[in-house]
């Protein structure tokens, strides 16, 4: 009997998935997830530890995390104690402290893209340099240089 190789047959959108993963813009769009989720992170901690307390310290000594209106239930004075009680609640501080967050988020990105276009148009103004010349381009000067030495 003839060998036989045996083949597992692999379907074509694999291959094509594989092609789409390794992109470069499919990778550069999962760092940019993956940064911006640890962004998030900073950005969460910059509002609850630096800012809210700042803010709050100057409109009277409010802590926005504690901000809250009690619907139904009893009215404790703190957000944790009345969600264990289980009070119903319009959060005001919190959702505060997501706008915040959401603005600091906004500038600091506005300012990354507004840093990296002056990047990109200072490499764009750096002057390059001109592409070697085409074999035709060559030829020709070749046959001109030939000519003008034959003088007829």
């Amino acid at each position: 009997m003839a060998d036989i190789k045996s083949r597992v047959h692999t379907p074509t959108w694999v291959s094509e998935f594989r092609a789409f993963i390794m992109r470069g813009n499919v990778v550069d769009l999962a760092v940019g997830v993956i940064v911006g989720a640890a962004f998030t992170g900073i950005v969460n901690s910059l509002v609850k530890d630096v800012f809210n307390p700042l803010i709050g310290l100057l409109i009277g000594g409010i802590d926005f995390s504690n901000l809250f209106v009690t619907l139904k239930g009893p009215h404790l004075a703190t957000l944790a104690e009345a969600q264990k009680a289980g009070a119903v609640t319009i959060n005001i501080g919190l959702f505060l402290n997501t706008v915040i967050q959401f603005l600091i988020t906004a500038l600091v990105i506005f300012w990354v893209v507004k840093a990296l276009t002056r990047l990109h148009v200072r490499e764009e103004a750096a002057p390059a340099e001109p592409p070697p010349p085409t074999k035709t381009e060559v030829l020709l000067e070749q046959i001109r240089d030939e000519l003008a030495t034959r003088k007829v």
